[in-house]
């Protein structure tokens, strides 16, 4: 459990599936977004995935301009997502070809999973890969994580059953396709960072959630999902201190109200594809 402290916390925000895409929409709340960020003097960002809409170095080279107070100062900390990874696949050098590696901060211990698939080179297919050799990779990096440390695992697909946010979701899922359901292998990994991790960050789906999963060892494990920061307009802060949370994670608005973007771009392409998957099933 979260526990209070009198003396200065850190604070660590999380956002995710921002979906920049050179539109005067995204850049303003991405804009706001980085705002309100100075605003709550925040420590260390973590981005979990979709920086960009179409994977294009153009779209992340707006999200360096956007974060650079954070990115030049080293207390900025991203993954790719399946939308970083098709176009110009600007994504795949996020990690520099690694599955797993690890960033130790003040007070920080973050083990930065990339949960995407050579598959999402294609827009559509959007679900995560997640193998038994990265689990083990996981749990053996976890073995080095400080005791003083708050640990956060941070990947970008969902690791646990989430309701469906859209039709076309609806559609995938009655169609038995992937898109909408959770990494396979999402359960497993719980199980082997449950007890050596505080936190489970993630993106991927747009409305947020949150579970906590009780304490199965030393430490208490919560699974987060941000949503999208750019269409919600807001994102959580973790305040810590010596290896565990003080008190609950407070909701940030940013300076301005967010405009939602991405369901609306998404609809017709999503619509269009599972058109198609039908009919090469029928014919």
């Amino acid at each position: 459990m979260p526990i209070s402290f009198s003396m200065p916390s850190l604070k660590l925000a999380h956002l995710s599936d921002l979906h920049l895409d050179m539109s005067r929409e995204s850049d303003a709340s991405a804009s706001s977004l980085v705002k309100a960020l100075t605003a709550q003097e925040v420590d260390h960002v973590v981005v979990t995935g979709d920086l960009t809409h179409r994977g294009s170095h153009a779209e992340f080279q707006r999200f360096r301009e956007h974060f650079s107070p954070w990115m030049e100062t080293g207390r900025l900390t991203f993954i790719p997502g399946n939308h970083d990874r098709p176009g110009e696949d600007v994504g795949s050098g996020f990690m520099e070809g690694r599955k797993v590696h690890t960033v130790e901060k003040a007070g920080l211990f973050l083990v930065c999973v990339d949960s995407t698939g050579e598959h999402n080179r294609n827009y559509f297919h959007s679900h995560g890969e997640l193998t038994e050799g990265v689990v083990d990779e996981v749990d053996r990096v976890l073995e080095h994580a400080p005791k003083d440390a708050l640990v956060a695992v941070l990947l970008h697909h969902h690791v646990m059953p989430l309701p469906l946010e859209s039709f076309p979701e609806w559609i995938a899922t009655k169609c038995g396709l992937p898109h909408a359901s959770e990494l396979a292998l999402g359960s497993r990994l719980l199980e082997r960072v449950g007890g050596r991790a505080d936190l489970v960050l993630h993106g991927h789906r747009h409305i947020p959630s949150e579970a906590d999963l009780g304490t199965p060892g030393e430490r208490s494990l919560r699974v987060y999902n941000s949503g999208s920061s750019t269409d919600l307009g807001r994102f959580r802060v973790f305040s810590h201190m010596a290896g565990r949370l003080v008190g609950e994670p407070a909701w940030c608005q940013a300076s301005e109200p967010a405009k939602p973007r991405t369901a609306v771009h998404n609809v017709r392409p999503a619509l269009q594809y599972l058109v198609g998957q039908l009919g090469m099933a029928l014919f």
